[in-house]
């Protein structure tokens, strides 16, 4: 892949490639969530501004903008209400996720539960699910409706998929990509196919469309997981082992059980059924990675996704918007925030 720096510099190119194609929309999208999560409890208004304050990369609501560009998508709103409608419900599964995971940190800041308590960010949560469904009824569509409808059920049952196997050492490849799939790449998918159904577009494409989210999605939960445990991206100043603290069992853990000698899983096993984790056991997770190149291997699964992402493509002619999101497929493995 080459060196990290040069990486970064061809990630952070792709990544604002898209971002600027559809700019003047994403700064709409970003004034609808905000007018979406004004309320007259001041402890709501609070949280949600807390929460707008904490960024993010907004790539849900680009894939809406910039398949629906793809796919003709010009003039009216539609575009920028659901990008928002998809980024919300992005927001309430992140907020009900920390509730979870006991999570404390979400992108270098503290989560709302650790700063409001869990009851408070559960609701709040619940209440970014509501205003998605006003959207969406405002939208009108019905095969949209449908389609946000199931995908929000859908991240909820990958969410108590997880939660059953928590500390589950020797949970199964197939278990963490079902798990996955729910929770990140079904939001994916619907982000693109949203896109498809605005542009009017037949069957075939609307399905290809779909399958290109879902599959981006996977490579970057992949990603997502692997970075964790990337101690060499560390230059960037990621902080690494937010998973392995909550106890989190993701690829990069599975596939090490998968590699360790008898001792080494013991070991392995010992740190997971502890109640908390330190530094100390961090330290030997990221010797044991490194001595079987997990992160490669993690990588190596990841780039089926991209090839699969990437011809679902094939079906559209070629232009920028085509581009671009062929680009993506490279940014969501390569990419090092």
């Amino acid at each position: 892949m080459g060196t990290v720096v040069q990486l970064k510099k061809q990630i952070n190119n792709s990544y604002s490639e898209l971002k600027n194609s559809v700019e003047d929309k994403l700064v709409l999208v970003e004034e609808r969530i905000k007018t979406q999560l004004t309320s007259k409890v001041e402890l709501v208004e609070e949280m949600t501004a807390y929460h707008l304050n904490t960024g993010g990369k907004r790539l849900r609501a680009l894939l809406t903008l910039g398949s629906a560009k793809l796919c003709g998508y010009l003039k009216g709103g539609r575009d920028i209400n659901l990008a928002a409608c998809i980024e919300l419900i992005h927001a309430a599964t992140l907020m009900h996720d920390d509730v979870i995971d006991n999570g404390e940190i979400r992108r270098g800041k503290k989560t709302l539960n650790f700063v409001w308590g869990n009851q408070s960010s559960i609701l709040v949560g619940d209440y970014l699910l509501s205003r998605c469904f006003e959207m969406m009824v405002e939208d009108g569509n019905l095969e949209i409706l449908r389609l946000l409808s199931s995908t929000s059920a859908q991240i909820a049952q990958g969410e108590i998929l997880q939660l059953q196997h928590k500390g589950e050492i020797d949970m199964l490849e197939e278990t963490y990509f079902k798990i996955i799939s729910a929770k990140t790449g079904k939001l994916f998918a619907a982000a693109t196919k949203v896109g498809a159904i605005l542009g009017n577009k037949n069957n075939k494409i609307k399905e290809a469309l779909e399958f290109y989210g879902k599959n981006l999605g996977l490579t970057f939960q992949i990603a997502d997981d692997s970075l964790d445990y990337n101690s060499e991206l560390n230059l960037f100043g990621k902080k690494i082992g937010n998973d392995f603290y909550e106890g989190k069992i993701t690829l990069p853990i599975i596939l090490l059980y998968q590699k360790a000698n008898d001792a080494e899983k013991i070991k392995i096993k010992e740190f997971f059924t502890k109640k908390n984790r330190d530094e100390k056991n961090l330290k030997v997770i990221l010797e044991l990675i490194k001595k079987y190149n997990i992160i490669s291997q993690c990588y190596k699964k990841a780039e089926h996704f991209i090839d699969l992402a990437s011809n679902s493509l094939s079906i559209f002619d070629n232009s920028d918007e085509k581009r671009i999101l062929e680009k993506l497929t490279s940014f969501s493995l390569e990419r090092s925030f």
